[in-house]
């Protein structure tokens, strides 16, 4: 996931802002974190680069 994508992205259940926290990066790309909705409090992870912001209902496995 890149920075820049932060300028666009907002939580999914209440349209807020979400807060990046880093946790491995590669270059210029974010390959593991967390995004979380500071109006919410909910968290997204993201993972191979990929930001899962599903709500949280549908991420468990069936």
């Amino acid at each position: 996931m890149q920075h820049a994508l932060m300028e666009i992205l907002a939580c999914p259940l209440c349209k807020g802002s979400l807060e990046l926290a880093v946790e491995r990066e590669e270059g210029d790309e974010v390959v593991e974190g967390v995004l979380s909705c500071a109006a919410c409090d909910e968290r997204y992870p993201v993972t191979d680069g990929i930001p899962n912001l599903l709500p949280p209902a549908m991420r468990a496995a069936p």
